[in-house]
């Protein structure tokens, strides 16, 4: 019988659009793991995720590879700001 266990993953998510359809839709980033999905709804998207980790964790034990997490109880996610000065030639990424 195989031991169960429960991973945490950060995951990222935001709204985007689709390629060529230009279709509004929600992607969900996993950086530990360099995977990526989307969803018309930010639930889809974070369903559609799930898939992808599991896939992509089972995928690394099968070729016996280490897998990655997250220790989210030993790390802190947050956000900064930082004073920028515009200029009229500046872009931003979207």
């Amino acid at each position: 019988m195989k031991k169960q266990t429960v991973l945490d993953y950060r995951v990222i998510l935001r709204q985007d659009k689709r390629l060529g359809s230009k279709k509004s839709c929600y992607v969900a980033f996993c950086p530990t793991l360099g995977v990526a999905d989307d969803g018309d709804t930010p639930q889809d998207a974070l369903d559609n995720i799930q898939g992808t980790i599991s896939f992509h964790i089972d995928s690394l034990q099968k070729e016996r590879k280490e897998i990655p997490v997250d220790r989210p109880n030993e790390e802190l996610v947050t956000n900064t700001q930082v004073p920028f000065s515009l200029t009229s030639t500046t872009k931003f990424a979207v």
